[in-house]
């Protein structure tokens, strides 16, 4: 079998459960008690069905090199590790983990330990714990592996988003949820009461540290707090201005003038949005650094994200959107060590110059943006974007031969054929897909 929706859904959920039961052992045995490691109500770590996920996208094709294998999946699950504890500092306000008192570590969200650690994990799932898994699910019908694999995702989502909502809860009370409790009366109320002690008591025997700590996040009162609206125009004005300096650069270095977009409609690179928005989530209270220390984090972050991109894309839409096959220190034509510091230079800048000017605009325009507009765009890109995957993928199909099956697919035959997809992705180039 190969790697596809339902054999990706299942190595997510074992490697989920597989972290829950790694981590569940290794502090209970530390603690001398039972601690019910993860924010999730069931016996789940999603970051590491999330990184085994993107081990297995990204780095497949790096199993003839053990080596360069094992410094890749170090590499993407310490990222994958910082973002998170990034990102739930952020989300509630405190640090869930802490390796300050571990040697190399960065901020206390990562080590080298762990990450060793991690590099060694990564490359026995991708050299045989997914041939194992796929072997297995090849045992079952195809229906009744579907059918396992939605029941499954579905109550995984139910249960990231209410626990989600939950240890929000548990971080800091929340006025929308208060008067939703308000509304709901007593009775309702008690039940959200039993599940917020379950929760704060899990959270406290799970992680004690996190919950004796104060309050760390950027508040709504902060000079620089970037709401979702926020995020959404960063996200757009990131996507507009990586698709400038992509067409601007081809033209300097190659002479002619190309698409450089990413969606069918309008000059934007969602790979420039994406990584435009991340770097400012993550580096804007660490702006004070040094420029030595922003570069050094945009060229290894980029040349990961830039990689996994790549791979994210081929295995949707069978196509490979750029190629580096040609440059020296290149890693499966995928990323290249120019480019890489192509993506340092950028998070300096950017950091220094971008961000600060775009704060600036940002607060001047704020009060006069409406709710609608950013409703608005954000319906616009949303659309945008499920369009050009429909469009890219039923390219895929038409150029292997497939005819249309449906309505939609006669549609994207009559507004998007070979000719304006060509135009639109001139680098695009189809993959041989083996059997």
């Amino acid at each position: 079998m190969t790697l596809n929706f339902y054999t990706l859904g299942v190595i997510y959920l074992i490697y989920s459960f597989l972290g829950w039961v790694g981590e569940t052992v290794v502090v209970t045995v530390k603690d001398k008690r039972f601690a019910n490691r993860g924010m999730a109500a069931g016996p789940f770590c999603f970051v590491y069905g999330t990184t085994g996920v993107l081990l297995a996208v990204g780095f497949t094709d790096l199993r003839t090199d053990p080596v360069y294998l094992f410094f890749a999946c170090a590499l993407a699950a310490t990222i994958v590790e910082w973002l998170t504890a990034k990102l739930l500092e952020r989300l509630h306000r405190r640090k869930w983990w802490d390796y300050s008192g571990k040697k190399f570590n960065l901020n206390g969200y990562v080590c080298l330990q762990y990450s060793l650690l991690w590099g060694v994990l990564g490359t026995v799932s991708v050299l045989w714990g997914n041939d194992l898994l796929l072997r297995l699910c090849a045992l079952l019908p195809a229906w009744l592996l579907h059918l396992l694999v939605w029941a499954a995702l579905a109550v995984a989502a139910l249960d990231q988003i209410g626990s989600a909502v939950l240890v929000g809860r548990y971080a800091a009370q929340h006025p929308v949820l208060e008067q939703l409790n308000q509304r709901l009366g007593e009775g309702s109320d008690t039940l959200r009461r039993r599940i917020t002690v379950y929760v704060e008591k899990r959270i406290q025997r799970a992680y004690p540290e996190a919950a004796k700590q104060e309050q760390t996040a950027v508040q709504k009162d902060a000079s620089d707090f970037l709401s979702l609206s926020d995020l959404v125009w960063l996200f757009v004005i990131g996507a507009f201005l990586g698709d400038v300096v992509e067409t601007i650069f081809c033209r300097v270095t190659a002479g002619v003038w190309m698409s450089r977009s990413s969606l069918v409609w309008g000059p934007f690179s969602v790979v420039w949005g994406l990584a435009l928005a991340l770097a400012t989530v993550l580096l804007r209270q660490n702006r004070d650094k040094s420029d030595r220390y922003l570069f050094a984090f945009g060229t290894i972050m980029g040349g990961v994200y830039e990689y996994v991109c790549s791979a994210v894309t081929e295995l949707l839409f069978g196509t490979v959107f750029w190629d580096y096959s040609k440059f020296k220190f290149n890693l499966g034509g995928r990323i290249n060590l120019l480019y890489c510091f192509f993506w340092g230079i950028a998070a300096v800048v950017w950091m220094r110059y971008g961000y600060p000017l775009v704060l600036r605009g940002m607060k001047a325009v704020r009060s006069h943006i409406r709710p609608w507009m950013t409703v608005v765009l954000s319906v616009f890109m949303a659309v945008n974007m499920l369009t050009s995957a429909l469009a890219l993928a039923r390219y895929d199909a038409r150029t292997s031969g497939e005819t249309p099956k449906n309505s939609i697919d006669t549609l994207l035959d009559a507004h998007f054929d070979n000719d304006r997809m060509e135009r639109i992705y001139p680098n695009a180039k189809k993959v041989v897909k083996s059997e």
